[in-house]
């Protein structure tokens, strides 16, 4: 692995770097747009991460199961990054979309498209959600080989670099820490050993794992739910709300269409949402009004 480590270039240098060692544990919502990221934003949050999960299920309305592109996620991204411009977006890259070279141009396209880093999990293609069964790995030397050519097409960007193994579910924890610190070596910032079954296990990852590590929350997943002191306290730096948001929407749009189809009005269930002004405001519509104004008229010079 010499030839990857030399190419081991700008670690420690990012945005995400800088977040965690300003806050020890940093904890990134999932977002699935442009709106679900521009409200973490007013929220207060500095990192978000873009779920392939949720952007499988409001892009196409369709399940995490390898169907999304890169080119579709790359789209996404971009209108994220345009919505959100202080954000730390760290993007779910699944596994690249093919082999090294793919790797190379999927990550340009992500630094392109404005992205602070991304995840790329060792799954067989079609991959799928981490915490689904039925799950299947590559050779941890192939996946290694992609860390190593997105190293490489990082260079000096400020772009964070996470390898994720789905290792633990078909061979153990013992192979998938084995393969998180494998990985490192070949160039990541960060690993992430996926779905971890009990604290026992976390605290084995902590205890196995080199570096940086992720840990990803999923409402009814198989990890339990930890808060980011008691993650940062267990030895983890960065903790992912993958699906929170998609699914408070979704029981959202489920209750209130509910209602509308039940009553066929909305006028005694406005405690369901939000009014019309506190919209605008989420959206910052007066700004484009004051943009609008500087426009409505032209003198010509005389």
């Amino acid at each position: 692995m010499g030839s990857i480590e030399a190419n081991n270039v700008a670690v420690g240098k990012t945005t995400m770097h800088r977040l965690i060692a300003e806050e020890g544990a940093v904890l990134m919502p999932g977002v699935q747009d442009a709106f679900s990221a521009a409200i973490a934003a007013k929220t207060g949050f500095k990192a978000c991460f873009v779920s392939g999960f949720g952007v499988s299920a409001a892009l196409l309305g369709l399940p995490d199961f390898g169907l999304l592109t890169n080119t579709e996620v790359t789209q996404v991204t971009s209108r994220i990054t345009a919505a959100s411009p202080n954000l730390c977006v760290i993007v779910d890259g699944d596994t690249g979309g093919g082999g090294p070279l793919n790797v190379q141009r999927f990550i340009k396209d992500l630094i392109a498209a404005g992205a602070k880093g991304v995840f790329l999990e060792d799954q067989v293609w079609p991959k799928k959600c981490g915490h689904m069964r039925g799950k299947m790995v590559v050779p941890a030397e192939e996946h290694a080989l992609k860390i190593a050519a997105a190293r490489e097409a990082i260079g000096d960007d400020d772009f964070f670099l996470v390898a994720r193994t789905d290792a633990r579910a078909p061979h153990g924890l013992q192979e998938a820490i084995k393969r998180a610190n494998l990985y490192k070596e070949a160039g990541a910032d960060a690993t992430f050993v996926e779905a971890p079954a009990n604290i026992d296990e976390l605290n084995e990852v902590v205890k196995g794992v080199k570096g940086l590590r992720i840990a990803n929350m999923i409402e009814g997943g198989k990890t339990p739910l930890h808060t980011p002191a008691e993650f940062q306290e267990m030895g983890f730096h960065l903790i992912a709300h993958s699906l929170s948001t998609l699914y408070a929407t979704t029981k959202a749009l489920m209750g209130i269409l509910r209602t509308l189809k039940e009553k066929g009005t909305t006028r005694d269930d406005f405690d369901q949402m939000v009014t019309f002004n506190e919209f605008n405001d989420m959206i910052s519509l007066e700004s484009w009004y004051e943009v609008e104004s500087k426009f409505k008229n032209f003198t010509p010079k005389v």
